[in-house]
């Protein structure tokens, strides 16, 4: 057993020198798996829907908290957990997130009712929310300084292979249907990898003591979730309720509990308490422009392969396999275009940024005209073309994006910079698939109330909710282009890693 527990002073050496190399990169390799197994199960759901809304008999708001649940409870948890990790230990907290996924993951699987596969989709993101923080900062104390950009290109591989396999993976099992279990296998795939993942990770993982005389910010975050609920809860119900007053009014909360975190959070800094959110970094130009466009920006993208699987499979019968190979060209475009990507560094960051949104705008619109031209039968050939240059355009935009709008965070904020960045970034999931879902759910009823068959009805549906990405990107690029160029020096943070891709 290799378990190495050291002082805080002790750490730099007990960690960089007398750590072999093969323990570390099983170490790595461990915290990786964690992180390829939380990132598959954001895209391996998607191809799931359809066969999850008749056997469950779910209602379009109930498949709609299948998805969106576990999104919007990891955004609410990711900075308050990495918080925590620094007060308990990393290591500790780690690994009961992994134990936490395993476990939540076999009742989603075990569910026998749609209320109780959205709870523990609930759980699942609290479960993420805990594991998935601590993998950075292991990873920052498994490798020197010097070590660290090779092992961290690492975790763009690992996320771009996700996004490839899980719609493979995902429609693979439920057509499969191994013991008469369909559906129910995507969320048991889950067990053995959390099990591998705990017990590498608790075997070969470093314990560094936490800092129990930290603090967390408990009223920031409950003004954030107040926020965020208070937006997306009346988004997801409203429409199945008849739209109540009080959705409206709920909405219009969403805004003065914003205003009451963000005054939260300067009376935080002016007394030296804990932050959620350092309020520097709202006062940062560039990360005050750049969490509105990433929230936008990631609004769209998530929110689009929901509906693209409802039209697929519920629209044209597709089964889940099919419909998840027609998909793949997107990530493979992104996996492709990030080998170039790489090369470029810090160099035409707003260029890149805004050549990467124009392949990305054009290849949706090419998407919608290729469905749009659809009759009665679908040729997912003709999507390949216009899906590869999405994923192109994703890669081209997201890199520079990232680092455009945390170079102007000091370094003291940097880790504060990353995690918030990534948190907007999954409320920005969770809001798109509120409106998206509702857009495609509202224009399909009305479409059937007209009469419309099928076929047709489902083009109309999946073609309007096609034109908020086609709005996004245009609400992006006029942001992208109010963002300052970068001015790197010794006091600021050039670099973040590059988030999740969903």
């Amino acid at each position: 057993m290799t378990d190495t527990t050291m002082a805080p002073a002790e750490a730099p050496r007990a960690l960089h020198d007398e750590i072999s190399d093969r323990t570390r990169w099983l170490a790595f390799a461990a915290i990786l798996l964690a992180q390829f197994m939380n990132l598959i199960d954001v895209t391996i759901v998607n191809v799931a829907i359809p066969s999850l809304q008749r056997n469950l008999g779910a209602s379009e708001s109930q498949i709609e908290w299948v998805v969106a649940g576990y999104i919007l409870v990891f955004a609410l948890l990711l900075l308050p957990m990495g918080r925590l990790g620094d007060i308990i230990g990393r290591k500790q907290l780690f690994l009961i997130g992994v134990a936490a996924f395993t476990i939540v993951s076999a009742i989603c699987g075990m569910a026998g009712s749609i209320e109780m596969l959205v709870i523990a989709r609930f759980l699942q993101g609290m479960a993420a929310a805990v594991m998935m923080p601590q993998v950075m900062a292991i990873a920052q104390n498994l490798f020197a300084p010097r070590h660290r950009s090779g092992a961290f290109s690492m975790f763009g591989l690992v996320a771009g292979l996700a996004s490839v396999a899980g719609p493979i993976l995902g429609g693979t099992l439920i057509n499969a249907d191994l013991w008469g279990l369909g559906w129910r296998a995507i969320f048991l795939i889950n067990l053995p990898i959390g099990v591998i993942a705990f017990v590498a990770a608790s075997r070969l993982v470093p314990t560094v003591p936490g800092n129990p005389k930290l603090r967390n910010d408990w009223i920031g975050i409950l003004f954030m979730a107040a926020a965020m609920l208070a937006l997306i809860f009346p988004l997801v119900e409203g429409r199945t309720l008849g739209w109540p007053v009080w959705c409206f009014v709920l909405m219009c909360a969403s805004p003065v509990f914003f205003a009451g975190f963000v005054m939260w959070e300067a009376r935080q800094e002016r007394r030296g308490n804990p932050q959620l959110m350092p309020i520097t970094l709202l006062k940062a130009w560039n990360f005050a422009i750049g969490s509105t466009l990433a929230l936008v920006y990631f609004s769209a993208l998530p929110a689009l392969f929901l509906v693209i699987a409802l039209y697929l499979q519920s629209g044209y019968g597709f089964d889940p396999l099919h419909s998840g190979l027609t998909t793949v060209p997107f990530p493979v475009g992104i996996l492709v275009a990030s080998v170039i990507n790489s090369r470029l560094g810090p160099r035409w960051q707003k260029q890149r940024i805004l050549f990467g949104l124009t392949l990305l705008w054009i290849g949706i619109f090419w998407l919608r005209s290729e469905i749009l031209a659809t009759t009665d039968a679908v040729d997912h050939w003709r999507f390949l073309p216009a899906l590869l240059m999405s994923g192109i355009g994703v890669s081209f935009s997201i890199a520079p994006m990232f680092q455009t709008i945390l170079a102007g965070v000091p370094v003291k904020d940097a880790g504060a910079g990353a995690g918030a960045l990534q948190a907007v970034q999954q409320a920005g999931s969770a809001l798109g698939i509120a409106v998206v879902s509702q857009i495609f759910f509202s224009t399909l009823a009305t479409a059937f109330a007209g009469g419309m068959a099928q076929h047709e009805a489902f083009r109309s549906a999946i073609s309007t909710a096609m034109l908020y990405n086609l709005v996004a990107y245009v609400v992006v690029a006029a942001c992208a282009l109010l963002l300052k160029k970068p001015q790197y020096t010794d006091d600021r943070a050039p670099r973040a890693p590059m988030p999740p891709m969903d």
